[in-house]
C-alpha cells in the first residue's frame, strides 16, 4: 500500500478543493475498486454531465481531431466530445490513460497542462479527471509508467478504499444477501497480494456484477448449482464456494427487522465478536438510528445491547451517537430496563471494568 494512500471517504473531502481550482485530478488504484464510480458521483454532485473516453482505445486523431483545408492553410477540427467540453461545462473523464499510446498521452499532457488542444480551449468550468492502474500496483498491470513531467501536470490521489467504503455504497446498490455476505466476510471482498496469471479473483466490481445477475434471475434465495457456478465465474472459486455456503445457511442470518421489530435477540446468542460487529455495521448501514425508534424497538435494542461483549457495546453506542442520528434514541436506550436493571447501569459495569 502506498504510504500516502487514502480511502474514498477522505478523497470525497479533499478532491472538491482541487475541482474548485479547476486542476486535473488523477485517481490511481487497483482495478474494480470504484474509480469510475466515484467520478460519476462527483459529476452528479456538481450537477454536470460527464464525458468519458477510454484513452486506451484512442488514436491520435480521436484525441486531436482532423484537419480541414482553408485556401493555402489548414485548421484542426476537434472531435465532437472535445468540442462539447469546450462549449459547455462538463466533467471530462479520461480513463485508462496509462494504457494509451505515447501520442495520445502527449496530447493529454497539453490538455492537463494548459486546458487546450490545438488552440481549442476547454470551457472555464469543465473539470478533468483521469484514472489509471499504475503507481504502487503498476507492476501487476500491462501499463506504461508516467514520467515526472507528465505526472506533475496532475493532482494525484492513490486510492485504497476500505471495506466500509464499499459497504456504505453497496447498501443501496447490491442485493441484500451479497451485502450481508461481505459484511460478515470482509476477506472475500477483493484479493490482496500478487495475482496468479489467468485466475479469477473477486473485486468490488465483480461482486456488483454478480449481484446484478442474481437479482435479474431471482437466484439469491437459496444455494444451487446455478448459484455456485455463476459465483465462481464472477468472483473466483474460493469466494464462490464461500458465498454458496453462506446462502445455504442464509435463513439463519439475523436481519435488522428480526432484531428490532420481532425482538428475536435469542437468534444472536451464539454470535462471536465478529458476528456482533457485523450486526452493528448492518444497523448503521440501514440508518435505523436516523429516525426516532418506537419504544418497543428500543426495548428490543436494549435486550440486545446488554447481551453484547463490552467492545461491541461501545461500538454500537458510538454508532448511535454519530452525526445525523436522533439523540432521543440514545436517551431512550439509556433509560430502558432489562430484567429490572437500567441500561445505564450496564454502562457503568463496562467502563468500570
Amino acid at each position: 500500500m502506498a504510504s500516502n494512500s487514502i480511502d474514498f471517504k477522505t478523497f470525497n473531502v479533499v478532491a472538491p478543493f482541487v475541482v474548485a481550482d479547476k486542476k486535473p485530478v488523477l485517481i490511481r488504484g487497483r482495478h474494480g475498486i470504484g474509480k469510475s464510480e466515484i467520478v460519476y458521483q462527483i459529476a452528479e454532485t456538481l450537477g454536470l454531465p460527464i464525458v468519458e473516453r477510454r484513452a486506451s482505445q484512442m488514436t491520435e486523431g480521436d484525441l486531436m481531431g482532423l484537419p480541414s483545408v482553408n485556401g493555402d492553410s489548414t485548421s484542426w477540427n476537434p472531435p465532437d466530445w472535445y468540442k462539447l467540453a469546450c462549449e459547455e461545462a462538463v466533467v471530462l473523464f479520461l480513463d485508462e490513460i496509462d494504457r494509451a499510446t505515447i501520442e495520445v498521452r502527449q496530447g493529454i499532457f497539453e490538455l492537463t497542462d494548459s486546458r487546450k488542444l490545438n488552440g481549442h480551449r476547454l470551457h472555464e468550468d469543465t473539470v478533468i479527471f483521469g484514472a489509471i492502474n499504475g503507481g504502487e500496483h503498476g507492476a501487476q498491470y500491462q501499463v506504461g509508467e508516467f514520467d515526472p513531467a507528465e505526472l506533475d501536470r496532475w493532482t494525484v490521489f492513490d486510492v485504497e478504499p476500505t471495506v466500509k467504503d464499499w459497504l456504505n455504497w453497496a447498501n443501496d446498490n447490491v442485493d441484500g444477501a451479497v451485502w450481508d455476505f461481505i459484511n460478515n466476510n470482509h476477506n472475500h471482498l477483493e484479493h490482496e497480494g500478487e495475482f496468479e496469471p489467468n485466475k479469477v479473483y473477486p473485486s468490488r466490481r465483480s461482486w456488483k456484477r454478480l449481484s446484478d445477475c442474481l437479482v435479474k434471475g431471482n437466484l439469491a434465495e437459496k444455494a444451487s448449482p446455478v448459484l455456485y457456478n455463476l459465483s465462481c465465474a464472477y468472483v473466483g472459486f474460493e469466494a464462490g464456494v464461500a458465498f454458496n455456503d453462506f446462502i445455504e445457511n442464509y435463513k439463519r442470518v439475523v436481519t435488522v427487522e428480526d432484531l428490532l421489530v420481532k425482538g428475536k435477540v435469542n437468534k444472536t446468542k451464539d454470535f462471536g465478536i465478529n458476528e456482533h460487529s457485523a450486526m452493528v455495521e448492518k444497523l448503521e448501514a440501514e440508518k435505523v438510528f436516523h429516525k426516532i425508534l418506537p419504544q418497543k424497538q428500543l426495548t428490543n435494542l436494549a435486550k440486545y445491547f446488554v447481551s453484547l461483549p463490552s467492545e461491541v457495546a461501545s461500538k454500537l453506542w458510538a454508532v448511535m451517537g454519530k452525526e445525523g442520528t436522533e439523540i432521543e434514541n440514545t436517551i431512550g436506550l439509556h433509560k430502558c430496563k432489562v430484567k429490572g436493571q437500567q441500561v445505564s447501569e450496564y454502562f457503568v459495569k463496562i467502563y468500570a471494568g
